[in-house]
């Protein structure tokens, strides 16, 4: 076990489940601990997406030992779990998928909700937070949550895969976007070959 503090990890009703599957599946292989919060919606999207109907399906895709040392849950509702309060260490949080329902309440500080209440801590305790969201087009309002996100602190990170590593299957998609993430959150990873530049002609 290690004795990092957690990363907390919420996810939200947004498309875009197999990003936040293969999160917490190299989270777990790289031994760090998770603190994780699945809203309602979160959950549905988990079931639509990626046919993962319950927390006990998730643990199983994520491998019941690794989420046994490495994963513990909290439910959405409960504001009084550690991830509440700042005086509890982190290392840092991400929402992948992050809907724009969740980036809003965010980016007034609403904190309705674990995932949102977090999410205001981790900014106040001046901590890495990181927001994927995925939406497309994007309206005013959503741009400017993120602005306001942005100047806050907050890294948002538009689940959006490059394709100059040449991708062949869905999978070298969502690596591409879960390594950015785990970049942002300091966590080592060969997910992806690292650009070392491209040789002029």
């Amino acid at each position: 076990m290690s004795h990092r503090p957690p990363i907390v990890v919420g996810i939200t009703g947004a498309s875009g489940a197999p990003y936040a599957v293969r999160l917490l599946q190299t989270l777990t292989a790289a031994h760090r601990r998770v603190s994780l919060v699945v809203s309602k919606y979160g959950l549905r999207l988990l079931a639509t997406e990626t046919g993962i109907d319950s927390i006990d399906a998730l643990r199983d895709t994520v491998g019941i030992d690794a989420w046994a040392s490495y994963v513990e849950t909290f439910s959405n509702d409960d504001r009084g779990a550690p991830a509440a309060s700042g005086s509890a260490r982190t290392s840092g949080m991400v929402v992948c998928p992050c809907s724009m329902g969740t980036l809003s309440a965010i980016a007034v500080g609403a904190s309705r909700s674990l995932i949102e209440r977090a999410a205001d801590v981790t900014l106040k305790e001046r901590r890495k937070l990181v927001l994927v969201p995925r939406e497309t087009p994007l309206s005013a309002i959503h741009l400017g949550n993120m602005l306001r996100l942005v100047r806050a602190g907050a890294v948002v990170m538009p689940a959006a895969p490059a394709f100059y590593h040449r991708p062949r299957e869905i999978s070298d998609l969502i690596d591409f976007v879960v390594a950015r993430i785990l970049d942002q959150l300091d966590v080592e990873h060969s997910l992806v070959a690292r650009w070392k530049g491209q040789p002029e002609r």
